[in-house]
C-alpha cells in the first residue's frame, strides 16, 4: 500500500487507485498519515474534522470512519480477501497508522532533499542537481490538495511547502554553479511573481541576470524587490540584495558576482 500526499490524497494498492468514499473519512486518513506511525488521540481526530464545533456523536462517527478506512486499506471493500492484519492499530490512547519509509510519498521526497543538501555541499552540483529534480517531480500539486484545515494537517502541509522552496532554492543554486544562468531567468521571473515577499529568488534572478550580460535588467529586479517589500513589509531589502546591487553598481563588465551556492 503507498499513500500520495504530495498533490490530492491517493492510496494506491498494486498500482491501483483506491477510492475513498467520503470527505471526513478522507481527513481522518490524511491526519493518520501527517503522523504516520504516530498515534492520533480521537480528540485530536475530532477537532481535524469538525474544528470546534463537533457534533454530538462525534466520536461514533470517527469509530464508523476508522472501520471504514480499515476495510479500504485491507481490500474488503473491493470484495477481495481481506489481508490478515490491516496498517491502522488501535491503542488506548488512539489510532496509529503503519506507514513503511517507502510507501508515503512525502518521505521519499525528504530524503531526496536531504540527500541533494549533501550533494550540494560537497559541490557535486550535477549530482544535486538531478537530485532535487527528482525531488520535485514527486510533487502532482498543493500538499493533500488543500484537503481540510485542522491543526495537525494545516501544520504538516506548512512544513512540506516549505521544504519544497528548500528544495526549488537549493535546485537552482546547483544550476547557477553549473553556469546555466539564462537558462534560469524564465523560471526566475516566475517563482518571483508566485512568491513576492521570498528574497531568495530575486537574487537568484539578479545573479543569473548579471552573469548573462544583462546588468540593467538585475538592477531593475533590485529596485523592484526593494518596492514589494516597502510596500508590503515596510523593510528594506536584505544585506544579501543589498550586497549583490552594490556589486552589480560597481562591476567592470569582467567581473561576476560569485555563483558558489548559498549553503
Amino acid at each position: 500500500m503507498r499513500y500520495q500526499v504530495l498533490g490530492p490524497l491517493q492510496v494506491i494498492d498494486h498500482g491501483v487507485v483506491r477510492q475513498i468514499s467520503a470527505p471526513k473519512m478522507e481527513n481522518v486518513l490524511a491526519t493518520l498519515l501527517a503522523r504516520g506511525n504516530q498515534v492520533v488521540s480521537v480528540p485530536q481526530l475530532t477537532l481535524e474534522i469538525w474544528g470546534e464545533n463537533p457534533p454530538r456523536r462525534a466520536t461514533s462517527a470517527i469509530h464508523v470512519y476508522i472501520s471504514q478506512l480499515r476495510k479500504l486499506l485491507s481490500g474488503a471493500d473491493q470484495g477481495e480477501s481481506p489481508r490478515p492484519a490491516g496498517p491502522i492499530i488501535t491503542s488506548t490512547s488512539g489510532y496509529l497508522l503503519q506507514v513503511k519509509p517507502d510507501d508515503l510519498d512525502c518521505w521519499v521526497f525528504q530524503r531526496l532533499v536531504q540527500r541533494g543538501r549533501a550533494e550540494l555541499g560537497a559541490r557535486r552540483y550535477t549530482a544535486a542537481s538531478a537530485t532535487l529534480a527528482g525531488a520535485l517531480d514527486l510533487w502532482r500539486g498543493p500538499a493533500f490538495g488543500q484537503l481540510g484545515n485542522g491543526p495537525i494537517v494545516t501544520g504538516f502541509t506548512d512544513w512540506l511547502e516549505e521544504l519544497r522552496l528548500e528544495c526549488v532554492e537549493r535546485q537552482i543554486e546547483a544550476e547557477l554553479a553549473l553556469g546555466h544562468h539564462r537558462e534560469l531567468v524564465g523560471r526566475l521571473y516566475r517563482l518571483i511573481s508566485e512568491h513576492p515577499l521570498h528574497e531568495v529568488f530575486y537574487a537568484q534572478l539578479m545573479r543569473a541576470l548579471f552573469a548573462s550580460d544583462r546588468r540593467a535588467d538585475a538592477l531593475a529586479v533590485y529596485a523592484h524587490a526593494a518596492d514589494v517589500l516597502r510596500s508590503e513589509l515596510g523593510l528594506e531589502p536584505g544585506l544579501r540584495l543589498r550586497e549583490l546591487q552594490r556589486v552589480v553598481l560597481i562591476a567592470d563588465g569582467r567581473e561576476r558576482v560569485a555563483l558558489a551556492p548559498a549553503v
